[in-house]
């Protein structure tokens, strides 16, 4: 696990991703990983069905689709961690949120299904970071076209999930 101690550098990540990466000043970040997990399903879980269709401004997402859209991402950088992870030299495609938010049909389903959803995949990413060989945090891969490692790729969930709830708080729960 001494690889994955190590905050990712520059070179391992496009650029983009620092808005991300700097979320997350913590250096065990399986730890952070979990803690995160944990606070982000209280939080969730405060949240009432009819609450959860709250939009802040006309043509901005919903609350549950920011849980979608960040189950949806997890669930992407996860892929590309284990492919990269296991040494799967093949490129990866890029993912474009807003096409995937408007086919996900999020406002029809429970909330609680939802938050129920980006729990397990959370606990699924825990899982996969916690048997990561040492020697795989290291390994990097290509998605969208750039090169990133698995170590950041773990960085950006979280910092990802982290810039949502940020937003959650300040844009949707604060009124």
């Amino acid at each position: 696990m001494q690889n994955a101690m190590r905050r990712p550098e520059p070179t391992e990540h496009l650029p983009y991703f620092s808005r991300y990466i700097d979320r997350v000043p913590e250096t065990d970040i399986v730890s952070a990983m979990e803690t995160q997990g944990a606070e982000t399903e209280r939080l969730l879980r405060s949240i009432g069905d009819e609450q959860s269709l709250y939009r802040y401004a006309p043509g901005k997402w919903s609350i549950r689709e920011m849980v979608v859209h960040v189950t949806d991402a997890e669930r992407v950088f996860s892929y590309r961690a284990v492919a990269f992870g296991r040494g799967d030299e093949s490129p990866l495609p890029s993912f474009d949120e807003n096409p995937w938010m408007a086919t996900s049909g999020a406002d029809s389903f429970p909330f609680s299904l939802l938050v129920d959803a980006l729990v397990a995949v959370r606990r699924s990413s825990l899982l996969l970071f916690r048997t990561m060989p040492p020697e795989a945090w290291d390994r990097t891969g290509t998605a969208s076209g750039a090169l990133v490692s698995v170590r950041a790729l773990a960085y950006i969930s979280v910092g990802h999930e982290r810039h949502h709830v940020a937003g959650l708080k300040e844009r949707y729960l604060s009124r």
